[in-house]
């Protein structure tokens, strides 16, 4: 008995270039977000990646994965605004789960809750939101050390009072051992203007091309049926 296989492709020209001009937009696309996200605190570039069947299937073939490379560390002197200076997420409970992000800038609400900008609740590494035991007169008597540890100042005793360490994690939700979280300071994001232009300019390349293709395809195209409705 033998077996035989393998792929067999079939497609007309015309729609090669449609597919492929696809593609490039599609990857057009991913690196216009890059560049959008520029200036965003806590973005993370995000990278093409191309599989080997991308011109069967098309953007299909297109998907995208995190570069979690450390971005642009900025003071802010802010004592709720923090960085992670290292690989990791802060965890944040929302009302669709746990999740993670790099955006360090946090507030506190009346009832002394570690806040994001969007009101949801800073985890600590037990996965349980953080609150303060009061809210201090003066945010500059919030300290937050290097390895996540959150203390506040007690007026009346003089001392400062633990209250807990922020969970920082990886992408797959495990705490990371060393973390290096700069308090008064925020990530922008990790995107290198020169690399997204430098990058998207084959890409365009490559879409001009396949255009010109299919015009040159639809001209011949449209003077085979015109010679065809002569001749009937």
């Amino acid at each position: 008995m033998q077996l035989n296989g393998g792929i067999q492709y079939f497609r007309d020209g015309i729609r090669t270039p449609l597919k492929a001009m696809q593609v490039q937009t599609e990857l057009i696309n991913i690196h216009n977000n890059n560049v959008v996200g520029f200036d965003k605190v806590g973005y993370q570039r995000q990278e093409a990646v191309v599989s080997s069947f991308t011109e069967y299937i098309g953007v299909h073939g297109v998907s995208t994965t995190t570069d979690d490379k450390v971005g642009r560390i900025t003071m802010t002197e802010n004592p709720l605004d923090l960085a992670i200076a290292t690989k990791g997420y802060f965890q944040i409970g929302t009302d669709n789960g746990i999740k993670l992000t790099r955006d360090g800038r946090f507030k506190l609400d009346k009832n002394g809750n570690l806040l994001t900008l969007e009101n949801d609740k800073v985890l600590s590494e037990s996965g349980l939101p953080i609150k303060l035991p009061f809210v201090p007169d003066d945010l500059q008597k919030i300290k937050i050390e290097a390895n996540g540890r959150i203390q506040v100042f007690d007026d009346k005793k003089r001392v400062l009072v633990p209250v807990a360490t922020l969970g920082v994690v990886d992408s797959r939700g495990l705490l990371v051992d060393e973390t290096n979280i700069k308090q008064g300071y925020c990530e922008f994001s990790n995107v290198a203007m020169a690399q997204e232009f430098m990058e998207m300019m084959p890409i365009m390349r490559n879409f001009e091309a396949n255009r010109q293709m299919f015009l040159i395809q639809n001209q011949n195209l449209q003077k085979v049926i015109s010679q065809l409705g002569q001749t009937s």
